[in-house]
């Protein structure tokens, strides 16, 4: 009689140990700073989205699209690509300073990570800092019960994160909002002369399109587009 053959297989990752209960504290301390990494690698499109310049860049090219009203062209992964790229270039100098501070001594081991984690959010902080209402600010640091802060320092990144968020989405707004002048023209006119031609079951915006395109094309428009993004950020 042949006896069940059991075959055990056992998965191991070398240096990582998630037992919390050890009479080594070492090892614990080990295992939450892992943790906190991960969560940290994790969160990472949201620190990309609400403290870098890619909400006001992505939010300006969606007002560039609707105000040519021409739906889905360019396709939204051509603006997010576009959107990706700018935000890279505009924070190369933060990035740079970043890893230059905070990456590669904590990789040197010249740092520990708790003040990596400190060097690294000061040019994040500054950049926030430079492009946040004071407003903005002011509202989030008095809802905390925050004094009023004297050095960079003294500004939480709790407050400064959703403030830099909404003076982001107030600028891009504005500038949406110039945007959309000149084609709201377009198709004002357009519309009065068909109203004049007798043409009303005509949709205006099917003529005004390729008008709307043509002064697009004429002017230059993403080149003004993107160089009034760049300008904002100075």
């Amino acid at each position: 009689m042949l006896e069940p053959l059991i075959i055990s297989t056992v998965t191991t990752v070398p240096g990582l140990d998630l037992d919390f209960i050890t009479d080594e504290p070492a090892n614990v301390a080990t295992t939450i700073q892992l943790l906190l990494l991960l969560t940290v690698l994790s969160l990472a499109p949201s620190i990309l989205i609400l403290m870098t310049s890619f909400t006001r860049i992505v939010i300006v090219l969606s007002f560039v699209r609707q105000g040519l009203a021409t739906q889905s062209m360019p396709p939204n992964q051509v603006l997010i690509g576009i959107a990706l790229f700018l935000t890279f270039f505009i924070m190369a100098p933060v990035f740079a300073e970043v890893n230059e501070t905070a990456l590669t001594p904590f990789f040197e081991g010249e740092i520990d990570q708790e003040e990596a984690f400190y060097l690294a959010s000061l040019p994040m902080k500054e950049f926030m800092a430079n492009h946040t209402r004071e407003k903005d600010l002011a509202l989030f640091m008095g809802y905390a019960g925050l004094d009023r802060p004297e050095t960079l320092d003294d500004i939480p990144l709790t407050a400064l994160v959703p403030a830099f968020a909404i003076s982001e989405l107030k600028t891009a707004f504005q500038i949406g909002f110039l945007i959309f002048i000149p084609f709201l023209v377009i198709d004002m006119i357009v519309a009065s002369v068909l109203m004049s031609m007798g043409m009303m079951m005509l949709p205006p915006v099917m003529i005004a399109l390729p008008f709307k395109i043509l002064l697009f094309v004429l002017v230059d428009g993403w080149y003004l587009i993107v160089q009034s993004l760049l300008l904002s950020f100075n």
